[in-house]
């Protein structure tokens, strides 16, 4: 149930049958010379859409922008700081709490290690403030991660890669620009660089070259079953 398109009658309706809500978190940021910049928002929000079509929960619209920290200098990304982000997500949260719901997947499809743990702070707040909440907090990598051997053949494929190339092929092929070539960004190991575009030009980490829009349906479904086991299992869930 796609909250922007149902009436509140449908709305009470749906709480008699879940009441449980994912939301989908993204980015506007670079993602090659070949991907459109809401890449990681379009994967969050479609896989949702279809894993609601198999499991009755509501689905909110998408968060479309977050912390870009290693890509802020390319062109086209635009980020929005830690504080934004936490403030932003436990808003939501609160305010879907307040309407009857009660379990939260939190799916972001941008990756990032100071993204994800803005999202994760918020969440652990609201675990103490909102009494009856439970949470379940991801990324698409972690998605990825448990994906059947053999789908992705790229070790370490992480962003614009052969992964999120094949998805848009499949999700949205009118806007995928070519390909690029394969890349992994080579940032100085503890040291923090002001200059991050330096150390990873092409704005690739995998390689796009092993894509196809067959791949990206296989690896939308695959998904879509790992999303429903973990649903059902935040909804079982009892401390």
């Amino acid at each position: 149930m796609l909250l922007e398109n149902i009436t509140m009658l449908e709305f009470e309706r749906g709480l008699k049958e879940t009441l449980t809500v994912a939301i989908p978190f993204g980015s506007i940021e670079e993602h090659g010379p070949h991907l459109p910049l809401g890449t990681d928002t379009i994967h969050a929000y479609e896989l949702l859409k279809y894993t609601s079509s198999q499991k009755p929960f509501f689905v909110a619209p998408p968060v479309w922008y977050g912390l870009c920290r290693s890509t802020k200098e390319h062109p086209g990304t635009v980020g929005i700081d830690s504080n934004t982000l936490k403030h932003l997500t436990k808003a939501i949260c609160k305010a879907l709490y307040e309407k009857g719901l009660r379990n939260f997947l939190l799916l972001s499809g941008h990756a990032g290690g100071t993204h994800m743990a803005s999202i994760l702070d918020a969440a652990d707040e609201l675990l103490e403030e909102l009494k009856e909440s439970k949470f379940a907090v991801l990324s698409i990598i972690d998605l990825v991660k448990m994906l059947p051997g053999g789908i992705v053949e790229t070790e370490g494929d992480s962003h614009a890669g052969e992964v999120e190339t094949s998805l848009m092929m499949y999700l949205r092929p009118e806007f995928v620009k070519g390909s690029a070539n394969r890349e992994f960004p080579n940032f100085p190991k503890f040291i923090i660089a002001r200059n991050k575009k330096k150390f990873w030009p092409g704005g690739v980490w995998g390689d796009p070259t092993l894509s196809s829009r067959e791949k990206g349906k296989s690896i939308l479904l695959e998904e879509a079953k790992i999303l429903i086991k973990l649903i059902e299992k935040l909804e079982e869930f009892e401390e």
